[in-house]
């Protein structure tokens, strides 16, 4: 994962830097969505407070079906009512098991043997379960594992309708936001970044004037992880830096893009 995480900083490196900034709030260079998939207990207890203490808003979002949602509800509601966002991971984690090092994919939950309009289904029991959870309407979602065919068939089109954003597919820096697709907008789990590697990746996307988007698991535990100190860094250089980092939920800020395409140009 190492070697692949210089390729990627190489490459987002080398990238074109962009004429003007995009105009977000507050003349920002860039915009950060920090996001935290699966429902771990690592994000209730390390993350959320962090972020709470750095002042800095972000997207958890759960698998419903999962024990930390089942036995830790208020501490969800809690990270709601702090402005914190609560996105649709579906409700069991479906993914393929047909790639190497998927053998933790149980039959029941093979995204292969499941019909695309059984998810879609599925997806918006969840809808309702956070709803219930945090009393709002407006939602974005994260494809698990990244996987976007369901019974053979990209699911995404049936559940586009039902969000004002979708994450799928790889990507870190942003480059072009008038033509990026909301329903289909790139990601990086930074596995086992270091914190100047994170701070790194932050800096580029203020070079080019867009954004990024990371997705976090576990912090300091669990899978996929990065550990508390790196995830402390970053938090730290985006709190230190608000007039360059726009740092918000992946709904806000993916509402934020839309009101300014949809806003007029200057005479």
């Amino acid at each position: 994962m190492q070697s692949q995480l210089a390729l990627l900083l190489l490459l987002v490196c080398s990238a074109s830097q962009a004429a003007e900034p995009w105009p977000w709030p507050g003349g920002a260079r860039a915009a950060v969505s920090l996001a935290y998939d699966d429902a771990l207990v690592s994000q209730l207890d390390t993350a959320l407070p962090a972020l709470n203490r750095a002042g800095l808003r972000a997207s958890f979002y759960l698998t419903l079906s999962s024990e930390t949602v089942r036995m830790r509800m208020a501490d969800w509601r809690a990270a709601a009512a702090a402005g914190h966002e609560l996105g649709n991971h579906t409700l069991f984690h479906q993914c393929s098991r047909k790639p190497q090092g998927r053998d933790w994919v149980s039959a029941d939950n093979d995204l292969d043997h499941t019909s695309a309009t059984q998810l879609q289904a599925q997806i918006r029991v969840g809808n309702t379960l956070l709803k219930a959870i945090d009393g709002r309407s407006e939602r974005t979602f994260t494809a698990p594992c990244g996987d976007l065919q369901a019974g053979g068939q990209d699911y995404l089109p049936l559940i586009a309708g039902d969000f004002v954003a979708i994450k799928a597919g790889a990507g870190a820096v942003l480059p072009d936001l008038r033509t990026l697709d909301l329903h289909r907008v790139g990601v990086l789990v930074p596995e086992g970044a270091s914190g100047p590697e994170l701070i790194a990746l932050v800096q580029q996307a203020a070079r080019a004037g867009t954004m990024i988007n990371l997705s976090f698991h576990g912090i300091g535990a669990e899978h996929l992880s990065v550990s508390t100190q790196a995830h402390a860094e970053l938090l730290e250089h985006l709190a230190a830096h608000r007039d360059i980092y726009w740092t918000d939920s992946f709904l806000n800020i993916m509402k934020a893009l839309r009101a300014a395409r949809l806003k007029p140009p200057a005479d």
